[in-house]
């Protein structure tokens, strides 16, 4: 039997990564406290060649190896970059904030990386079981850290919840698999796909109907799953009590990066594979976003705590970004990846102002925490003024166009009463996010230390801030690349 070496170039990233990963925690063995800005540095060296090697094997076309279980196309491309963006400002704004309270260590370091391969993968991924190992491995190093403050009682109890429920979500997503491999034959996402669309489903003795109906229920685990991941509702128990319970950067990184991932997982499963089913999902989804817009907004009205306001803020974002996937279309599908992009934005934003604010033996994490800020910091109160309004879907910010961009593909389809839902529900949402503009410049401050953050964390917030505004103004480059990758991925 002749061995076929697999073409290891679409790949090139994730190797390159890993074999990182191995070098920084040997290498962390050997520095001392004082240098620990070395693992630190790179850290963010790996970060960059991974963009540039990225960028190098980049192509118009699709890439497939590894028998068709790993994909390069437009879409993994500029997932990966957006991924490794958003990474290295997690990074730059966790910081101090990390080294404040004994977590500036090489493990902490490596399993941020590790998460980031599992991201890659789930991007990359062409069969359900590699679809399934990334999953895992972003999984298991996200339980991990959260868990890394071991003297936290409250992040040793959002870890437990944390891996406990993940695990069942996984269980339902692998058993949902198992159920389409029965019906299908395959658990590679275009043989599936062909199958499905060619009626070529396995019949046997249960016969081409039965067939269906055990496809159509393992659809509805597979998307129970996903929803789990994404923090759609009703599966979102997690995110509020993981959001609070763990360390602020670890919950910036969970409610940021992995986003980009999960988008992916949906593309690869869904529409890639799983498009001959579409009217059986579609409706799911429908479910999922409404649920996920009421619970969401009208839930966060009652927060004090703005880490589990920001939680139910994503679980009322995820239902707009399932309304884009919902549309059915390129344009649709390209419209979430554009919100997914702008909801990152945002979410960095937010926390990196959490961590801001926060000090030794302090969590900024409370409403009332923020209040008088203009009068501390007119500009870091405006930086956050701009975010709450991209968040309410205030023009001119991105926020309102990125709104307007899933609004359109969905109104195309003709689901006028679904846009109508989700505009009721925005602008529910808007009155907790103007709450926050309110205490900002109407009310005195319980706090007059002053905010002396490092000179990178200060000039990419004051960018992250900016590039709400200046993307709010100028969109379309932006919304065009996600459409143009979406149809260039999709053939």
């Amino acid at each position: 039997m002749n061995f076929v070496i697999p073409n290891m170039l679409p790949a090139a990233p994730e190797i390159f990564l890993l074999s990182m990963v191995s070098i920084i925690l040997i290498s962390d063995l050997f520095i001392t406290d004082e240098r620990r800005f070395l693992t630190y540095a790179l850290t963010q060296a790996t970060l960059l060649v991974c963009a540039i090697i990225t960028v190098a094997t980049a192509n118009m076309g699709v890439a497939i190896t590894f028998n068709g279980m790993f994909i390069d196309d437009p879409m993994a491309d500029g997932l990966k970059l957006l991924t490794y963006i958003t990474v290295s400002v997690v990074l730059v704004y966790s910081r101090d904030y990390i080294a404040l309270r004994g977590l500036y260590r090489g493990e902490f370091f490596a399993l941020v990386l590790f998460s980031l391969l599992g991201m890659m993968v789930m991007i990359s991924a062409n069969h359900f079981l590699t679809l399934y190992l990334g999953l895992e491995l972003l999984a298991l190093s996200l339980y991990a850290l959260v868990a890394l403050q071991r003297d936290s009682a409250q992040a040793t109890e959002a870890a437990m919840k944390y891996f406990i429920l993940g695990s069942l979500a996984s269980g339902l997503l692998l058993y949902g698999m198992s159920m389409v491999y029965g019906a299908t034959g395959s658990l590679d996402v275009a043989q599936v796909a062909a199958a499905i669309r060619d009626g070529s489903v396995q019949g046997g003795a249960i016969g081409a109907t039965a067939s269906h109906t055990l496809l159509v229920f393992g659809l509805v685990f597979i998307v129970a799953g996903l929803a789990f991941k994404l923090g759609a509702a009703p599966f979102h128990m997690w995110v509020p009590d993981v959001y609070q319970g763990a360390p602020t950067a670890i919950t910036l990184l969970i409610g940021s990066a992995q986003e980009f991932a999960t988008f992916a997982f949906f593309m690869r499963l869904l529409v890639s594979g799983l498009q001959g089913l579409l009217v059986d999902w579609q409706g799911m989804l429908i479910v999922l976003a409404i649920a996920s817009l009421a619970i969401g907004n009208i839930t966060a009205i009652a927060q004090t705590n703005l880490k589990r306001m920001l939680a139910y803020s994503t679980i009322s974002h995820m239902g707009f970004l399932l309304l884009g996937i919902v549309a059915g279309t390129t344009n649709g599908y390209g419209s979430a990846m554009f919100y997914m992009a702008v909801y990152v934005l945002m979410s960095l934003g937010s926390f990196g102002m959490i961590l801001l604010l926060s000090r030794a033996g302090f969590e900024a994490e409370n409403l009332d925490d923020f209040k008088g800020l203009n009068k501390r910091s007119p500009w870091y109160a405006f930086l956050m003024l701009l975010l709450m309004f991209s968040m309410a879907g205030i023009p001119p910010t991105v926020g309102f166009f990125a709104k307007l961009a899933v609004f359109q593909a969905v109104l195309e389809m003709g689901f006028t009463w679904l846009v109508v839902v989700a505009l009721l529900f925005s602008l529910i949402g808007a009155f907790y996010y103007l709450r926050i503009v309110k205490l900002m410049y109407f009310d005195a401050p319980l706090d007059h230390t002053p905010l002396t953050p490092q000179i990178d964390m200060r000039v990419l917030l004051g960018a992250n801030g900016l590039a709400i505004l200046v993307l709010g103004l100028l969109p379309d480059s932006l919304l065009a690349l996600c459409v143009n990758a979406v149809r260039l991925s999709l053939g």
